[in-house]
């Protein structure tokens, strides 16, 4: 059995990211950019680009004394800052696309571009770990290879 390795706090944006893709490449039957380009459409995408996903996970944190409820380790003030650093770019890079928008707004093209290119980044960054990690049986979108 192998041992629990501890996620950067940074990770865990990249992580949610990356399951919902591999949860909806998997049931169906998409490939990576088809599963990315419809995880855009998801409430899960619509709480990160919103600042929900952090700001519920920092609110809980901040009212304990910065201790993460799932470790009990303390979260030093850097990490905190990095983390809401990491909110307000997510919220500047993933823009919240109309469910019915005109395809010949090309403003809007532009813009799901950005965000499909940010998503492809945050996948690229979690493969990254879990290969650093020595946890290739992480990786099931295979992105870096």
């Amino acid at each position: 059995m192998s041992e629990q390795i501890s996620k950067p706090y940074v990770l865990r944006a990249a992580e949610k990211i990356y399951l919902n893709v591999c949860k909806i490449k998997d049931e169906d039957l998409l490939d990576n950019e088809k599963a990315i380009e419809n995880f855009i459409k998801t409430d899960d995408y619509d709480k990160l680009c919103s600042g929900e996903f952090h700001n519920e996970w920092l609110n809980i944190v901040k009212s304990n004394g910065n201790i993460d409820p799932g470790t009990n380790q303390k979260i030093p003030d850097e990490t905190l800052r990095l983390l809401e650093i990491q909110r307000d770019t997510m919220m500047k890079e993933l823009i919240k696309i109309p469910k019915l928008y005109d395809a010949k707004n090309h403003q809007l093209i532009e813009l799901s571009k950005k965000a499909y290119n940010f998503l492809w980044r945050m996948c690229e960054s979690y493969e990254l770990w879990c290969r650093e990690t020595k946890q290739e049986n992480l990786i099931t979108l295979k992105i870096i290879d």
